[in-house]
């Protein structure tokens, strides 16, 4: 296992996690919904601990996780406020945006699970598919928020 490539993969994941930090951070301020703003903390929670976990691995390693977002998640955040000046603080734009986030952190997981494994332990492989489980599960409970929305 070549350790430089597993830190890269390591942090890809940390990456889509700052992402999903910065978005629930931002969706947060576009509402002023209790029930909205409960759901995106603990959202943003579930990334704050995944982001820990893979860290600590990576400081193992001798890496440094990375601090900053993926581009494709700045882009999606500076849409998000947009779009949001466009068309206001209603609640099913808001979720819609968030679903598009969603997505792409479960499109990020499944391509290390499925192209990257070779750079990662068994241990590794079994903390990312338990946080894919989490990201995965927050990403259902969004589409179900959304779907009794727009009934």
């Amino acid at each position: 296992m070549e350790t430089d490539k597993t830190i890269n993969v390591l942090n890809k994941l940390v990456g889509i996690n700052n992402d999903r930090i910065e978005g629930y951070q931002t969706a947060s301020g576009e509402t002023d919904e209790p029930d909205l703003k409960a759901l995106f903390l603990q959202f943003s929670l579930i990334s704050e601990k995944c982001k820990q976990e893979l860290s600590s691995e990576i400081f193992r390693l001798g890496g440094t996780p990375t601090e900053e977002t993926k581009i494709s998640g700045k882009i999606y955040r500076t849409w998000m406020d947009i779009k949001s000046s466009v068309t206001g603080n209603d609640r099913i734009s808001l979720l819609n945006s968030c679903e598009f986030g969603e997505e792409h952190a479960v499109e990020t997981y499944e391509e290390v699970l499925k192209d990257d494994l070779e750079y990662l332990s068994e241990e590794q492989i079994t903390m990312v598919s338990s946080q894919f489980a989490l990201i995965k599960a927050d990403h259902t409970r969004l589409k179900s928020i959304l779907e009794a929305q727009e009934v």
